[in-house]
């Protein structure tokens, strides 16, 4: 059997050595507020007030989010329970 190196042999392979889960998706901010239902001024609050995933920084006008963490994030507030008043 011939082994593969390069690139794409490279990033399939785990530390393991099996293959490993796809790479992360990067979501850009129309995608995220379609995902999450808020508008893009609660979004930055909430990343402020640590309430909401970290966005990164590509460049100078590319900002994005990875894609489990605002799945987590929305899974997480799915399972929360109201507060009660």
């Amino acid at each position: 059997m011939v082994e593969q190196h390069g690139p794409i042999s490279d990033l399939q392979e785990s530390q393991s050595g099996g293959i490993s889960e796809p790479p992360e998706r990067l979501l850009r901010l129309p995608e995220v507020m379609e995902r999450v239902g808020l508008k893009r001024t609660a979004i930055f609050q909430r990343m402020k007030e640590g309430r909401f995933p970290a966005s990164r920084s590509l460049g100078p006008r590319c900002t994005v989010w990875v894609e489990s963490e605002v799945q987590s994030w929305v899974q997480t507030v799915a399972n929360s329970r109201p507060e009660t008043r």
